[in-house]
């Protein structure tokens, strides 16, 4: 009798002592790297990751290269399932059943939420929180408008801006500044005898209504110009980062709006109806006026310095496994076939024999035919001016 309880006894303690380490080990499972030096959120010079991502204790082979941004303020549940619609895949095939992009099958079942590229609603709108999208590298914040008549459209998705938090708020003034929020503003402009459109020639007004016009204009400045705000673009001052920008007076967003993005108006022309922004690629073109862009830069910068892990995490987002040419058979690549791995000093080129290297698949902006884009002021750098080696 007094065996067995010692025994008892002993697999007890075995018992707590193993589950006191499973424990301990559970919470050193993900820890947080360091870092002394921090540059602006990204990867340092040396590569080491900074201590804004979350790295893993490689007890698997998957953990061990595994980092992702840490992103604690994002919302752990479910999104509002009224603003999603259920994503049909296709595996990159067209209406006949034929595979026109490669690489494309499997992953996770997804819901596309439906974000508000428009911001057509005026007045506040509260940020009730920041979640995760699974369609596209940003993430997103659901606002609630304050507008007792809003409806159905209460509640809407959109790009959420770098900064940004639950509690904030943003408003729209796309439909143009509201006579009680700058009334100073709303007098000098009749004062000023502007046109209604930029074809007209305006009539030239006083020094002393032009100098209250620009305090005027600091005053409104300093009122509306806040990450997550939609404003005209000839209202937003020059030097000032941008995302979701439309081509359009009336059009949605549909440039500058991946993770981490933005625009700068470099230049307002008195008098013209364009402005110059310089896009993330660094391209230079001109954007009416009248067309509307959000303030700030997109949320998640650090999305471009995760790194998966392992090769299912690739499969999971719905990608699957891609071929070298080198290693293809002659018959299936131009640079398969041979002894050995070799492409026999030809010209890097796709599995339908186009080049994937150096050759222009775009004619536009100055470079191109006549008239083709002549909104481009000055193209992305490419090769050497890309690299920055201008010798």
């Amino acid at each position: 009798m007094f065996r067995c309880r010692t025994s008892l006894l002993r697999t007890l303690q075995h018992a707590t002592s193993s589950s006191a380490r499973s424990v301990a080990l559970g919470r050193a499972y993900a820890t947080e790297a360091t870092q002394s030096t921090i540059r602006s959120g990204r990867l340092n010079a040396s590569g080491d990751a900074s201590s804004l991502f979350k790295t893993y204790k490689p007890v698997t082979p998957g953990l061990r290269h595994l980092r992702r941004p840490r992103n604690e303020h994002l919302y752990e549940g479910k999104p509002l399932r009224d603003l999603t619609v259920a994503l049909r895949k296709k595996g990159g095939r067209n209406n006949t059943g034929r595979i026109t992009v490669r690489h494309i099958g499997g992953g996770h079942k997804q819901r596309i939420r439906l974000v508000d590229f428009l911001r057509l609603a005026p007045g506040v709108q509260d940020v009730i929180r920041i979640e995760f999208d699974p369609g596209r590298s940003a993430h997103i914040a659901l606002l609630q408008s304050r507008d007792a008549n809003a409806g159905p459209k209460k509640f809407t998705y959109i790009l959420a801006p770098e900064g940004i938090r639950a509690g904030d708020t943003v408003q729209s003034f796309r439909a143009g500044i509201p006579a009680d929020l700058a009334p100073e503003y709303a007098e000098l402009q009749q004062e000023a005898q502007v046109p209604a459109e930029y074809g007209d020639k305006p009539v030239p007004a006083s020094t002393a209504v032009s100098t209250d016009m620009s305090l005027a204009m600091g005053l409104l400045r300093s009122l509306t110009i806040k990450p997550g705000n939609v404003l005209p673009i000839k209202l937003i001052p020059h030097g000032t980062q941008i995302h979701n920008i439309s081509l359009k007076p009336e059009g949605r967003g549909i440039l500058v709006r991946s993770a981490g993005s933005f625009g700068t108006i470099v230049a307002h022309a008195d008098g013209d109806r364009y402005a110059q922004v310089r896009l993330q690629s660094g391209e230079i073109r001109k954007v009416l006026q009248d067309c509307v862009a959000t303030i700030g830069q997109v949320s998640n910068p650090l999305w471009q310095d995760r790194s998966l892990g392992k090769a299912g995490r690739s499969r999971w987002l719905g990608r699957r496994p891609k071929v070298r040419g080198v290693a293809m058979n002659a018959v299936d690549h131009p640079h398969g076939g041979g002894r050995g791995k070799s492409k026999s000093n030809k010209h890097p080129v796709s599995i339908w024999g186009w080049q994937t290297k150096g050759k222009r698949t775009r004619k536009s902006g100055p470079k191109g035919p006549k008239n083709s884009n002549k909104m481009v002021i000055t193209e992305r750098p490419r090769g050497k001016d890309k690299r920055g080696d201008r010798s």
